[in-house]
């Protein structure tokens, strides 16, 4: 065994003397030692009388230091073999392959991800003074479950004008994000089996089974989800304004298709309206919800518009739902953060909220734009009309994926987003997901020209068709 080295000792023993407490400094200095590995397992110790004569300590502040080390697991000490230095569990090196898989992309086009470098600072902090100066003394405290009234009766207002919702306060529920408004929804619709798009977001299905769901896929064409896929389904998950990933807007035949089946079975659409703020080639499409507000549940977030950060959601829920959810709701969280909720009221009754997403919506129409532009004519990009995220479709998945890791781009893929994975992935649509809501601006080109680069080579299904889709 080793003995304790006296070059170590005489450093632990200066590293001690730092004014904190002398025996709190010997118990950091040892502590520090074994963790760095100075003190290697096995060493021994000196004896708490030699220790307490060489540091000009008293031995019961030694002893008390070295019981202390003993009962945290960096010492042992046994009766005949002193005090010595506990093996600690070693921590096992990455391999170099994981090493590298875990650095940073020099570029970021994955998508889910808005522009945070354009999160209304200024504005946000302005309307979170006002809250704050304002606030009743209640707002501290704990709140309703369903969330503020103020914001729940600002939202009514906001989601009336922007995405033809019909809100009263009453039947919304404020979240802390749409991933738990999925979540919640789940868990009052126990037992149901709930079709969810296919291609889809594959966390968004976890989030279901997760919270004891049964997910059934129900596939997307060109026109968006085909009802007559639903089956048996009890309710169905869908982003109409901007399928996710496909990016397809659902056709109006579709939605009303949609609307009916629901009618008929008494059945639920759960409506993701996750971006639905950004359209470009027209006004936005209004949501499913202003057609059916009695069979859809509205899920709507901050997340896009101003940062996923803030975690501030919302559900317009049918009325027989509003009481099962806010029950839910109380026993998750109890209620999501009142002075966000707050801060939120104020940005959207001075149209401070408004005016950021039409300016949001400009920045991201430019970033379309550049993307098209320099894509060129025979890419086959779909999914532009709306969104922070086109699908680009290329011929060979995985070998555009090893291009994008050899130059440092991250990309989605679209071979995730199915349901089940098939042996020969020719026979359904390959491709890309390219989000461009991440990226600084300044870095946004040269994301671009290497996106370009990864796919020369790596023609797509549309070269034959030209154009944009």
């Amino acid at each position: 065994m080793n003995d304790f080295w006296p070059g170590v000792g005489v450093d632990l023993l200066s590293e001690s003397d730092d004014g904190e407490g002398r025996r709190a400094g010997l118990e950091r200095a040892l502590r520090d030692a074994v963790r760095d590995g100075r003190l290697a397992p096995g060493t021994r110790l000196p004896a708490t009388r030699r220790l307490a004569a060489e540091a000009g300590l008293s031995r019961n502040t030694v002893k008390a230091a070295y019981d202390q080390l003993v009962a945290e697991g960096y010492l042992t000490a046994r009766q005949g073999s002193g005090t010595r230095v506990a093996a600690l569990p070693s921590v096992t090196a990455e391999p170099p392959d994981a090493r590298a898989r875990a650095r940073e992309p020099r570029f970021d086009l994955r998508p889910g991800s808005p522009d945070v470098g354009a999160f209304p600072a200024a504005a946000w902090l302005r309307a979170l003074r006002r809250a704050i100066a304002t606030a009743p003394s209640p707002a501290y405290d704990y709140g309703d479950p369903r969330g503020r009234v103020e914001l729940r009766t600002a939202l009514s207002r906001y989601l009336e004008r922007a995405r033809g919702v019909i809100a009263p306060p009453e039947r919304i529920v404020v979240t802390s994000g749409s991933v738990q408004g999925l979540a919640l929804l789940t868990r009052v619709l126990e037992g149901t089996r709930i079709a969810m798009e296919d291609p889809g977001l594959p966390f968004h299905r976890d989030v279901v089974r997760h919270n004891g769901g049964e997910v059934v896929p129900v596939p997307v064409d060109e026109r968006g989800v085909c009802v007559r896929e639903l089956g048996d389904a009890g309710a169905v998950v869908v982003t109409p304004a901007h399928q996710y990933p496909t990016g397809v807007t659902l056709h109006p035949a579709r939605r009303r298709a949609l609307t009916d089946w629901a009618r008929t079975r008494g059945a639920l659409i759960v409506e993701d309206d996750y971006d639905g703020e950004f359209r470009y080639d027209r006004q936005p499409v209004g949501a499913l919800q202003g057609m059916a507000p009695g069979e859809v549940v509205y899920l709507g977030t901050a997340s896009k518009t101003l940062g996923p950060a803030l975690r501030l959601g919302w559900m317009v829920l049918p009325p027989h739902l509003v009481d099962a959810v806010a029950d839910a709701k109380l026993h998750s969280d109890h209620h999501t953060e009142s002075i966000g909720q707050l801060a939120l009221t104020e940005l959207i009754d001075s149209q401070a909220y408004d005016r950021h997403v039409r300016a949001c919506r400009l920045r991201y129409r430019r970033r379309r734009d550049l993307l098209l532009d320099r894509l060129g004519t025979r890419r086959g990009v779909r999914g532009i009309a709306a969104g922070l995220h086109a699908l680009v479709e290329v011929r060979d998945e995985e070998e555009a994926m090893a291009r994008a890791e050899a130059e440092g781009l991250a990309v989605g893929r679209l071979g995730e987003h199915w349901h089940t994975p098939v042996e020969d992935a020719g026979t359904r649509p390959q491709g890309l997901v390219v989000g461009y809501g991440t990226p600084r601006e300044r870095v946004y080109p040269d994301a671009l020209d290497v996106l370009a680069k990864v796919l020369e080579g790596n023609g797509n299904r549309s070269d034959r068709r030209g154009g944009h889709h």
